[in-house]
């Protein structure tokens, strides 16, 4: 839930901001004044979804549940570190997000030191130390922005720009995630469980792709508005895919052995870890070819991917989770994965 808000109060925003900053830094104030609007607009309609659904099923402790989905809305904060994306000065940000985690972290341990056995109190812990990142990255990013002179005035056009990457980024949420609900529903109860943990192994396998498509967004729009786009990106996309062929080839043999780490029991989503190792280097096979499109401005494309996948994702689901069960999902998450790219 919190990842789906987090995509919702971001409504593609933060990618729009580089686009039109990156090669034009005059133009920062403007299109941030546009974007935070944006942003809490979208992130208290977050809230009031999950207030929606949290009291309306009488789920237990839903006002902290509440409370939690509120830590998307200080995403507007957080919309200041545009500087530092375009810059590719990575190290405040860095330092903000480790000193949040790790207050995460010593929330969390409090709260097991205190024997509490109540899930949402955990919720809250952890979006507490994300929306502390939050604040110390917005105030850590004042002293870079530009000075305002007069009234700034925030740019036009941002939220149409902005509102297909915002959907897409709530339909790779899903297609991510749905699969859990297939599980839920049609197997035996505890598989959701294991699968979980050899998804959780997989989101470390992707990190890579991911903070390297944040960081070099701002690089690929200065390229593509120089016209070596193509060039740029060969030196990127190549040794990531190669990259994470050697790394997944790797790992491949010991599948059964990384996931009976976490607990005995839990290599049973041996074969499902699989599927999802060949799911990552699909996402590497993509994740460069993905911000080039976003570099070149193709919004509208990129929403068609992720709902295309959607669409196949849920499909594939239906067929594949009854008769293979979690190794099922994974397959079908490689699918996907090698669909989108």
């Amino acid at each position: 839930l919190v990842a789906w808000l987090d995509s919702l109060a971001g409504m593609g925003t933060g990618p729009v901001a580089v686009q039109r900053t990156a090669a034009s830094p005059e133009r920062l104030l403007g299109v941030l004044a546009s974007a935070r609007r944006i942003r809490l607009y979208a992130g208290l309609v977050g809230v009031a979804l999950t207030a929606a659904i949290a009291f309306g099923s009488s789920e237990p402790d839903a006002a902290w549940i509440v409370l939690a989905a509120f830590y998307p809305v200080t995403h507007v904060l957080e919309l200041s570190a545009t500087v530092f994306r375009n810059k590719i000065a990575w190290d405040v940000p860095v330092k903000m997000r480790a000193i949040a985690s790790t207050l995460s972290l010593a929330n969390v341990g409090v709260l097991v030191t205190l024997d509490v056995q109540r899930p949402a109190l955990f919720l809250v812990a952890v979006a507490l130390g994300s929306t502390v990142a939050n604040v110390l990255l917005h105030r850590a990013a004042q002293a870079h922005l530009p000075r305002v002179v007069g009234t700034v005035v925030p740019e036009s056009g941002v939220f149409r720009e902005a509102l297909p990457l915002g959907l897409a980024a709530l339909c790779s949420q899903t297609y991510f995630y749905v699969d859990n609900v297939f599980i839920r529903a049609l197997r035996p109860e505890g598989e959701l469980g294991h699968y979980n943990v050899a998804v959780r192994a997989m989101s470390w396998t992707i990190m890579l792709a991911q903070y390297t498509s944040l960081s070099v967004l701002p690089w690929l729009k200065r390229r593509q508005v120089a016209g070596d786009l193509g060039p740029a990106l060969s030196k990127l996309a190549a040794p990531l895919f190669a990259l994470s062929g050697l790394a997944c080839g790797l790992v491949w043999p010991w599948t059964h052995e990384l996931l009976e780490l976490f607990r005995p029991g839990f290599g049973a989503a041996s074969a499902s870890l699989k599927w999802l190792l060949c799911a990552t280097v699909a996402i590497y096979a993509g994740s460069m070819l993905l911000t080039a499109l976003t570099a070149l401005g193709k919004n509208v494309a990129m929403l068609w991917i992720a709902v295309l996948a959607v669409a196949l994702n849920i499909g594939a689901n239906f067929w594949a989770v009854p008769k293979f069960g979690i190794e099922g999902a994974g397959m079908t998450t490689f699918a996907t994965e090698a669909f989108v790219a």
